[in-house]
């Protein structure tokens, strides 16, 4: 199935540090959403050979549609990047104008972009332009990209057929103050397949509620264009999701902070403790299987969002708060596991 074409979508949300390769299959193997995206790279990283960024672009084999998300304000830098999301066989490119973190936005990335609303259209027009050069036959080679990044793509792309992949922008309704109208009819200019926004500022981060009137405006922006718009924030539960897609208008969602530890969210599905605590495990081998070089102890935080609803799970959360590899936490889980099965 290509993206964007199987409305409405209720898909699972990029978020940095969390939906690794790891996190992706689990959600995907388990809730089955109807759109997968990656955490979002650098890239200035990929322009300047620094090869461990891309471990992010890691997936694994599935029929949902898979968008690689990038950032960054170097305009040449974008055109490399969304090269290699075209050779390494996504489905998509989303470009984060989002992050509302210091160290991204500081920079002038992420939601820092709302600032400069041009070099925001300028950046879609040219990862457009990458894909439609990579469709018509532009090799990495070509676009000077460094030999080690070309390497690194070589040993991990899936065979793909060339083809104009889509570009999508996920974002917020304002920097320090709400610009809704402004910012969305201006990136509806660079006609992305798809807008994905954030009912909060940048100022806001995810403090306080999101602003689902706002998204609403949005949505009306986009009325009568080429472009989709999806909502973001706040969204509890299938029901929920479905809610807002309807009475806002909108053309889909994105699920990010409930699926922490709750795959299940896709399904509506209220998991036993025994079922986390199994899920943990499988997400633990995921991680080995997917992405051998990683940092195993990003997964701690994962362990323990699925590490709750029984006796002792307070005790059990901070034995895994120390774990180094997937034995140990096989050593802690597993009597667990068993007694919970009596």
């Amino acid at each position: 199935m290509k993206p964007w074409q199987k409305l409405p979508i209720i898909g699972l949300s990029p978020m940095d540090g969390v939906s690794d390769a790891a996190f992706r299959f689990v959600a995907d193997k388990i809730g089955h959403p109807d759109m997968l995206f990656t955490e979002f790279v650098p890239v200035e990283a990929i322009a300047r050979r620094a090869v461990r960024a891309l471990l992010a672009f890691a997936k694994h084999d599935t029929s949902t549609p898979t968008i690689a998300q990038i950032y960054g304000t170097d305009i040449e830098a974008y055109y490399k990047a969304a090269l290699v999301v075209c050779e390494l066989g996504f489905d998509g490119v989303d470009i984060n104008m989002g992050c509302p973190d210091k160290s991204v936005s500081g920079r002038g990335a992420g939601a820092g972009l709302i600032q400069t609303p041009k070099l925001a259209t300028d950046i879609i027009k040219k990862v457009k332009r990458a894909t439609s050069d990579w469709s018509a036959g532009m090799t990495l080679e070509k676009a000077d990209l460094h030999p080690n990044i070309i390497d690194w793509v070589k040993n991990n792309k899936k065979s793909t057929k060339r083809s104009v992949l889509p570009v999508s922008v996920k974002t917020r309704i304002g920097f320090d103050k709400v610009v809704t109208k402004d910012w969305t009819n201006n990136l509806l200019e660079a006609e992305p397949v798809a807008i994905t926004l954030h009912g909060r500022t940048l100022k806001q981060m995810y403090s306080g509620s999101a602003n689902w009137d706002e998204i609403a405006i949005a949505a009306q922006c986009s009325k009568g264009t080429k472009t989709l718009m999806l909502g973001n924030g706040d969204i509890k539960s299938m029901e929920d999701a479905r809610k807002k897609i309807e009475n806002y208008r909108l053309d889909g969602v994105l699920i990010g902070r409930a699926t922490l530890g709750n795959p299940w969210f896709f399904q509506d599905k209220i998991p036993t403790s025994r079922e986390r605590l199994e899920i943990a495990l499988l997400h633990c081998k995921a991680f080995d299987d997917l992405t051998p070089d990683g940092h195993f102890p990003s997964l701690r935080k994962h362990l323990a969002w699925y590490c709750r609803g029984f006796d002792d799970a307070a005790k059990i959360r901070d034995r895994l708060m120390h774990v180094s590899n997937y034995k140990e936490a096989l050593e802690i889980l597993n009597p667990v596991l068993i007694e919970l099965k009596v």
